[in-house]
């Protein structure tokens, strides 16, 4: 257990309780705008490169998908890359992998360089949310979590809205390349401010000694908490439990809707509502923008209803209602007006960020122990990002019919965002740490109990 400073400590120090740990959380959400620039440039550049790199429309979307390939299943590695060698160092070089493999995008020459240097890509990005979500655990108090996360994740609606005008003007001016090329070095600038400043609470110092008491005391799971048992929790215990299994479809069905906006929307812009490139510099950052200011919103919302009725209810009340009026994206595929298509799918992109505010924070709710966090992250994050192969390719098998292309798919959206709601309400029961198994076998299987009790929740 690491050093941490004493009553006597705190009460001699006259400091005011410093903010190193928001200053913390908006670095992590400038590194994940930077990562959603890197991921959604292609979305807008893909238009343009299709005829210089002689891509045919069929090959879009497994195109677009092809960054999950890797990127679902690195949520795996990744997580337990986190646990073993700490946040710092695993997302510092990260995104000097990530960074690389975007600025490489630049020299392909077609399709087959393309998908290698998206899968590259895909790689390095794995390990960033995991990364992030354990610093938010280790800095934040149960009562500033979810504002904590909502700070973080939204800088992926940061990054996407800003994709839109930095990439698309980059293009309009120099080429597709060189958007590729200036959005790796951001990544790059980004790790030289991380690994500055960042180290964890009881070693920061920036931190005053009453911050540091301050995170402790609101029950922050600090490096080398929760490791008395001696016991290391392997993936397949953390699989059963029903908590975990709903996390991660609930997660998968609200990832689904989002990745619309990462990877088809720009399409969507141009195929079935006219606009030109310009026009998607500054329409197509309107529900990303919305999105960024209500996660806000979201993460002050569950912090305020988990300080009054406890985690639980605290965390499901937000996820649930919120992706429940997510569903409108079905409605945007209907509509005939553009200006009120564009209104709905920024009603459903806010309501996926006020849910996301909340469960970004359950992987450090409910971890048996802190060396768990990541691994649970993990589970949680590879199944949301398997929605990110599915999605695109299920939305190119549409490409084809014209303006019509996106009722369908954004009609079974809508559907898969109830769905996940209901993974929520239904199949996660508390959001409390789970308990530490001695072994699998004190674990029980999926159906053999139903008890509300968060120890045999399985």
């Amino acid at each position: 257990m690491p050093s941490l400073p004493s009553s006597r400590a705190v009460a001699v120090d006259r400091r005011p309780i410093t903010r190193a740990r928001w200053v913390i959380a908006t670095l992590l959400c400038l590194g994940t705008a930077i990562s959603y620039v890197d991921r959604a440039n292609i979305s807008v550049a893909l238009p343009f490169m299709e005829h210089d790199l002689g891509i045919s429309k069929a090959a879009t979307g497994l195109l677009l998908s092809s960054f999950f390939f890797t990127y679902a299943p690195g949520q795996l590695i990744g997580g337990r890359l986190v646990d073993l060698v700490g946040p710092r160092i695993a997302a510092g070089f990260a995104t000097i992998w990530w960074s690389f493999f975007t600025a490489v995008n630049a020299l392909a020459t077609g399709f087959g360089t393309l998908f290698a240097f998206r899968l590259g890509l895909g790689i390095g990005e794995a390990v960033g949310p995991t990364a992030f979500g354990k610093v938010v655990g280790r800095w934040f108090p149960l009562r500033e979590r979810a504002r904590a996360a909502a700070v973080y994740d939204s800088g992926s609606r940061l990054g996407t809205a800003l994709s839109f005008p930095i990439v698309s003007l980059l293009i309009y001016y120099w080429g597709w390349q060189a958007s590729f090329v200036f959005s790796g070095c951001l990544g790059l600038l980004w790790v030289i401010g991380w690994f500055s400043y960042y180290r964890d609470p009881e070693k920061h110092h920036r931190a005053s000694e009453a911050e540091k008491r301050y995170i402790l005391d609101g029950g922050a799971r600090l490096s080398g908490e929760g490791q008395t048992s001696g016991r290391k929790v392997r993936w397949v215990q953390l699989l059963r439990y029903r908590t975990v299994w709903g996390m991660m479809l609930g997660f998968f069905a609200l990832n689904f809707a989002f990745y619309f906006f990462v990877t088809w929307f720009p399409s969507y812009l141009v195929q079935a509502r006219g606009m030109n490139l310009l026009s998607i510099a500054w329409v197509g950052m309107i529900p990303p923008l919305v999105a960024f200011f209500a996660e806000q919103f979201g993460g002050w919302l569950s912090d305020v209803l988990t300080a009054k009725y406890g985690p639980t209810k605290g965390r499901k009340i937000p996820i649930v209602c919120s992706m429940a009026f997510a569903s409108v994206i079905a409605l945007a595929a209907v509509v005939p007006s553009a200006a009120l298509a564009i209104a709905l799918l920024s009603v459903s992109m806010g309501c996926l960020a006020i849910a996301a505010a909340s469960i970004w924070s359950l992987p450090s709710d409910v971890a048996p122990t802190e060396a768990t966090v990541g691994s649970i992250g993990g589970l949680q994050n590879f199944a949301s990002n398997v929605a990110g192969i599915i999605c695109p390719i299920f939305f190119g098998l549409f490409s084809g019919a014209g303006s019509a292309a996106f009722v369908m798919p954004l009609v079974v959206t809508g559907g898969i965002v109830v769905l996940g709601a209901l993974c929520y309400l239904v199949i996660c029961q508390r959001f409390e740490a789970l308990p530490v198994p001695d072994n699998a076998a004190e674990i029980a299987p999926l159906h053999e109990s139903t008890s509300v009790d968060q120890g045999s929740e399985v």
